[in-house]
């Protein structure tokens, strides 16, 4: 049998290639930047990366959410430093004083001559596509995208072979009980294909392994429509210990517990569905060897408002299989400026599907394999 090969180790480190990634894939497709409920008021805001520039993400005054390219119009001064804020009534310029509303528009350009024709209809923040699906905000720099459900659905199909088993989540509706934040000194395509086998699991996931045994034999359940992976035998929870049973989600079935599905909707999000709560990681490219990832731990939200309310038992199982995942993506990165790997590895039976990740980023790039 002839495996499927990897991409080569340049494309895991250069530069130029990231440059192009960051143009033709962060910058054209639909990607996720987090959950829309924390911008809950008026005047909060984030700002991101994406596809080579700043995103400024504010919620108006009537509530909904957009986003703009964080520049004055004026001379170009990147309009907010800080990750995120209050911005108050309006979005002001530090450098001259040019103000904008919360929905764009230019407010104010203080001292301008009186013969000076100033088309402040033309002079607004420069917009950025922004769409909600299941609770999270979802940025695309395209001209004209499609909308976001296009782009997402027919991953949630191969996965489900139906969108019925995802939906019963309600992953919109759930409450954030826990967020980790950890900077990982590897590619980002490195993550991605790491999130998508098991085939090392057992050597480097004990604690996972133990409440999924599935997973010992490198199950490459990504590929398998509709299957999920069962819990132990002897656990009553997917939590360190594996006790502390939480009511299952509202919208369940019966057929549901004692199930764990994983998955990847491209570019950036990983899902993880749990009975009783949902884990996600959202992927950020930093650099060519430096990328972010930001895991939310959600629950329902009343559980999440009970008192006494602590998820430290269930957090501690993937914060940890996380950890252990980013030192291997982190150890793999070392090795790939070495000639060792200047034509790449290959993906054996188990991880054979990851070819499919390669040719998705070979695809955008405008290469032919």
């Amino acid at each position: 049998m002839a495996f499927e090969t990897t991409l080569p180790g340049r494309y895991f480190h250069d530069p130029d290639i990231f440059a192009r990634e960051q143009s033709r894939i962060f910058g054209q497709l639909w990607t996720c930047v987090g959950r829309a409920d924390a911008l809950p008021t008026p005047g909060d805001y984030r700002t991101v990366a994406l596809g080579g520039e700043s995103i400024l993400i504010v919620r108006g005054r009537d509530g909904l959410l957009r986003a703009f390219l964080n520049v004055c119009r004026h001379r170009g001064a990147r309009l907010c430093l800080e990750s995120a804020g209050n911005a108050g009534a309006a979005v002001q310029c530090v450098y001259h004083a040019w103000s904008y509303g919360l929905d764009g528009r230019l407010l104010g350009a203080p001292n301008i001559a009186r013969d000076e024709s100033l088309e402040r209809e033309t002079l607004g923040l420069i917009p950025v596509h922004l769409a909600l699906w299941q609770g999270l905000i979802w940025l695309s720099l395209a001209a004209d995208p499609a909308p976001v459900t296009e782009q997402l659905e027919p991953a949630l199909r191969d996965r489900f072979d139906d969108l019925a088993t995802f939906e019963r989540y309600g992953i919109g509706s759930l409450a954030v009980g826990a967020s980790i934040s950890y900077e990982i000194a590897a590619n980002w395509k490195l993550i991605v294909e790491n999130f998508m086998e098991c085939y090392h699991c057992a050597p480097v996931h004990p604690e996972l392994t133990r409440l999924l045994p599935q997973f010992r034999f490198g199950t490459s359940y990504q590929g398998i429509v509709g299957q999920g992976t069962g819990f132990a035998d002897d656990i009553e929870s997917f939590t360190l210990s594996g006790a502390g049973r939480r009511a299952m989600l509202p919208g369940l079935l019966p057929s549901d517990d004692r199930l764990y599905y994983g998955f990847v909707l491209g570019p950036n999000l990983f899902v993880n569905l749990l009975p009783d709560h949902v884990i996600l990681h959202t992927l950020t490219p930093v650099g060519p060897e430096q990328s972010r990832v930001v895991c939310d731990w959600l629950f329902a939200p009343e559980e999440v408002a009970l008192a006494g309310f602590d998820p430290a038992e269930t957090v501690a199982v993937f914060d940890i299989t996380n950890r252990q995942d980013w030192e291997v993506c982190e150890r793999t990165q070392l090795g790939m400026r070495s000639r060792a790997y200047a034509n790449g590895g290959f993906y054996v039976t188990n991880e054979q599907h990851i070819a499919g990740f390669r040719d998705f980023v070979l695809h955008h790039l405008g290469e032919i394999r």
